[in-house]
């Protein structure tokens, strides 16, 4: 068995060579027996030294023109050879003990792929207070985050992977599908629990309350069409580090 770990990177210089010695230390300590693995990171136009740090740090380094998530993504996988696909953001880290846990779920045969709870290093109130409401409708629904999932390698591409239509909430809609591929194949699709996944709180200290309940009202009152929009969701896009 192969597992690959894909990377998606916007202008991570300050970020990815902490996660990707993260993802290193993790395979080292907790790869099992029989295990291979690769690291893919996904150059998404970045203009600082992402790709650079990428290679410096061993990783298989593609690129995307397109800056969207969801193809970054996608191209990484493309790049992928492993038989399971490990998702993680450029600006988290990945621990041993949820990787050992995510291994265990794709030894047992039992799941089709999933995700993982998460939380962040910097959370002040609000904050918290939208990390719990996420990880609570995570579990309840079966929905993975973003910065955390993982499938079989057949069911991703069977699916089609990400939605490139969407420019957020494709983790949401890849969970909806591997589900639907899972349920017809007797495979679940699981939330992980022992621990939780970390990334980065940066937003919260990168951008103001306004911004914050201007994109909130749009997804309230246009969500459709604010997912599909690149330029309604600034957060993700505009770049600021």
């Amino acid at each position: 068995m192969k597992l690959s770990i894909v990377v998606p990177a916007f202008n991570e210089e300050k970020l990815l060579q902490a996660c990707l010695e993260s993802a290193r230390a993790a395979l080292a300590s907790g790869l099992r027996p029989g295990w291979e693995s690769e690291i893919v990171v996904c150059d998404n136009n970045s203009t600082d030294a992402t790709a650079a740090i990428a290679k410096e740090e061993g990783a298989t380094v593609v690129f995307e023109p397109h800056n969207q998530i969801s193809r970054s993504r996608n191209t990484g996988a493309r790049a992928a050879s492993g038989d399971w696909l490990l998702f993680i953001d450029a600006d988290s880290v990945l621990d041993p003990v949820v990787l050992g846990d995510m291994l265990s779920a794709a030894e047992s045969g039992r799941f089709v792929g999933g995700g993982c709870l998460i939380e962040f290093d910097f959370m002040p109130p609000a904050v918290l207070f939208a990390v719990r409401a996420w990880n609570l409708l995570s579990r309840t629904m079966g929905w993975a985050a973003g910065s955390f999932v993982f499938s079989r390698a057949d069911a991703f591409r069977e699916v089609g992977g990400f939605s490139q239509e969407l420019y957020a909430a494709e983790e949401i809609a890849l969970s909806m599908a591997l589900k639907r591929w899972g349920r017809a194949r007797g495979l679940r699709f699981t939330i992980l629990r022992k621990k939780p996944h970390l990334s980065s709180g940066r937003k919260a200290r990168l951008y103001t309350s306004r911004e914050f309940c201007r994109v909130l009202m749009s997804l309230v009152f246009s969500p459709v069409k604010t997912i599909k929009d690149r330029k309604s969701l600034f957060q993700l896009y505009d770049g600021r580090r």
